[in-house]
């Protein structure tokens, strides 16, 4: 007599090698202030795209030639953290803001890759600012570490010398400079930025002296 034995096949171990990378979506940007547009881009773009989280990264001194007036960091990093407090999906990274100085992406990526390996990372940006990709700074190293994702605008190339991955979302022409502009006229902001937001710029009297 003999009894069947069951052959279980042997499965190779996963190594750090094999296991699959946690997908995280960065968002960077002045948020001077943070607006409803902002968080439906970091939402939207990293539901349809799968990512595990998605990052807002303040900037310190947006590295354009052309510099921008902007509140104190400690206010912009206040509002960002009001937006989002309801939102497990999104966090925010402050690691520009403490480094401080202008804010050049490479760098900021090459601190998250070195500390995190184990994370693919994919940097979420306007339609209207991929034709300036090959003025960033350091670029070419910069397409090695992160995947850029263009959020489409209408009138916008989808054309570019770097490899782009393309999101359609929904589009909602807001920006931050009109919403200074609303508060030094005494207009209404409600519902164009988070209530929490809105209440915080009323009560610390932001951007009534908006140029």
């Amino acid at each position: 007599m003999y009894q069947d034995v069951l052959t279980i096949p042997k499965v190779k171990p996963m190594t750090v090698n094999t296991m699959p990378k946690k997908q995280v979506g960065l968002l960077g940007g002045n948020f001077n202030p943070i607006h409803q547009a902002h968080l439906m881009i970091a939402e939207q773009v990293g539901q349809k795209m799968g990512f595990d989280e998605v990052h807002l990264l303040p900037s310190y001194l947006p590295p354009h030639v052309d510099e921008k007036k902007t509140i104190d960091s400690t206010h912009r990093l206040a509002m960002v953290k009001l937006a989002i407090e309801d939102n497990s999906f999104l966090s925010v990274d402050t690691r520009e803001l403490v480094r401080k100085g202008k804010s050049y992406t490479i760098d900021t990526m090459l601190e998250m890759t070195a500390e995190n390996p184990d994370t693919e990372y994919y940097f979420i940006i306007g339609g209207d600012e991929v034709a300036y990709l090959p003025k960033w700074h350091r670029i070419e190293e910069l397409v090695q570490l992160v995947n850029f994702v263009g959020v489409k605008r209408a009138g916008y190339t989808l054309e570019s010398p770097y490899p782009i991955i393309w999101v359609d979302v929904p589009e909602i022409q807001l920006s931050s400079s009109y919403i200074r502009k609303q508060v030094k006229q005494g207009c209404s902001i409600r519902y164009l930025v988070p209530e929490r937001v809105r209440e915080y710029i009323a009560e610390e009297g932001l951007y009534l002296d908006e140029l």
